[in-house]
Formats: structure tokens, sequence, C-alpha cells
């Protein structure tokens, strides 16, 4: 269920999502209110679950990956034990940076980064030995888009 949002959380929220480094000095400065409560809309927003996690964007290039792939994978069993084991390891592999159960020809997509081509075989290798079935590789060549801020409005 969303949660109900006013101009003011909308302004702060955009801020954040612009740069979540700012002070709480400066989100009070530029949505007009004190520091005492913009600290506490910001609590109140992190409390309700809108704001999930404040943190850094890294470039995974910049950091010694060279390789990013997209996996859509499909599981061999549809049963709850083959799904929570495949999820399971999912959340192991610190390779794995995002995952997500979707609907249609494939049961996940995942984001994969790796220093090298060996370290994806390996990673390859553990999804198709703990369930993974199928599993088809898109290797990235470039950012198109990043990842963009939520185009928010008062609810």
């Amino acid at each position: 269920m969303a949660v109900s949002l006013d101009e003011i959380d909308v302004r702060l929220l955009t801020a954040l999502q612009e740069d979540a480094d700012r002070t709480n000095v400066e989100l009070a400065r530029m949505v007009g209110l004190s520091p005492a409560a913009t600290l506490h809309r910001v609590r109140r927003l992190k409390e309700s679950g809108v704001i999930r996690v404040i943190s850094a964007q890294l470039d995974p290039a910049a950091c010694g990956f060279a390789l990013q792939v997209y996996v859509a994978a499909t599981l061999a069993r549809h049963d709850v034990r083959s799904a929570q084991k495949f999820d399971d390891l999912i959340r192991s592999l610190p390779q794995i940076i995002a995952a997500d159960t979707v609907a249609g020809e494939t049961d996940y997509l995942l984001t994969v980064v790796a220093r090298d081509v060996p370290e994806l075989q390996q990673v390859l290798a553990s999804l198709a030995t703990r369930g993974g079935q199928r599993l088809v590789t898109y290797l990235r060549l470039d950012e198109i888009k990043p990842p963009s801020r939520l185009p928010l409005s008062p609810i």
C-alpha cells in the first residue's frame, strides 16, 4: 500500500534521490523546515518503508568489475523447496548485485558483475548446479540511462 506523501515529503525524497549525501541542515534549507522537523520527516519515511536504505551508487568498472552481465535463469523444478534453495544461492553470491523473480519465459532476471571470465564462469556454474536449468546471459555493453529517481508527486 502506498504511503501518503505531501509536497514536503516529495521535495525531501527528490533531494535525497539526487544526492543522499546531503546533510540534514542542507535538506532542511531546501524544503523550508527546521533541522529537527526535517530529521523527524526523514525518520518517518524510513520507518514507513518509503526510504529503504540510503547508499552510494558505485561504478562497477571503476571498482575492477570489467564484466557486467544480465542472466535470465529458468529453474529445472518449480516447487517451493527448489525455489528457496535457488533464492538462498542468489543471496549468497556477492557477484549477483540485483535479482528479481519475473513472470514470463524465465523465472529470474539477475545482474551479475565479475572481474574476469573465470569468475563469471564460477557464478554461472553455481547457478547451473543449484537448480538453474536454463541460463541465458546478456553482456552489458553500455549504460544508456543510469538508475534514476522515481517521478514522485504528492499522494
